[in-house]
């Protein structure tokens, strides 16, 4: 995992939580807490992080994913806000996550393992969104959709299809914009 996504994590638990709650985090979690947004560190490090705040808070790993992917996109909005530029909607910026968003990832990221989508309409108008990678964070996916949603003033539902958790080949994900 890039170290970018360490330091977002530790942005949104600073400003949800207070400065000092990431040290708490780090050290609770047992992991290095040392992350250079271009380094590369086991996924094992952010997924210890993860579970230990879900335990911290009551809560699970799911929630505190989901909760990070929305809280990260105003803080990637921030840092890369060309990647936003010539998107009207969160429909448009979500479908470009293949094409314009994870290129510039590798660019600026060497030997990121960036997650695999496909897209789809289906009848009812929603975009279904199937989400395949090794590293199994659909709801990190479903957090940034959510966030991307806020960023562009939108409100969306998402409606979990299949998991790969549940044994499903990819987590597919019903997304509808209200307009």
């Amino acid at each position: 995992m890039k170290g970018i996504v360490f330091n977002l994590l530790e942005d949104a638990v600073s400003r949800n939580q207070g400065a000092d709650a990431w040290c708490d985090l780090i050290d609770a979690a047992g992991v290095s807490g040392i992350y250079t947004s271009l380094g590369s560190y086991p996924d094992e490090e952010l997924l210890a992080l993860v579970n230990t705040s879900a335990a911290l808070a009551g809560s699970t790993p799911a929630d505190v994913l989901q909760w990070f992917g929305r809280t990260a996109m105003p803080m990637l909005a921030l840092r890369y806000g060309e990647l936003f530029k010539g998107h009207g909607n969160a429909r448009s910026f979500v479908l470009s996550v293949n094409d314009i968003i994870h290129p510039e990832v590798r660019k600026l990221y060497s030997g990121a393992g960036c997650p695999n989508f496909h897209f789809r309409d289906d009848d009812a108008g929603r975009l279904i969104v199937s989400y395949r990678s090794p590293r199994g964070l659909c709801r990190l996916a479903h957090g940034f959709i959510e966030g991307a949603s806020d960023h562009f003033g939108q409100t969306t539902t998402i409606e979990h299809l299949s998991c790969m958790h549940d044994g499903a080949p990819a987590c597919r994900m019903a997304v509808d914009w209200t307009p």
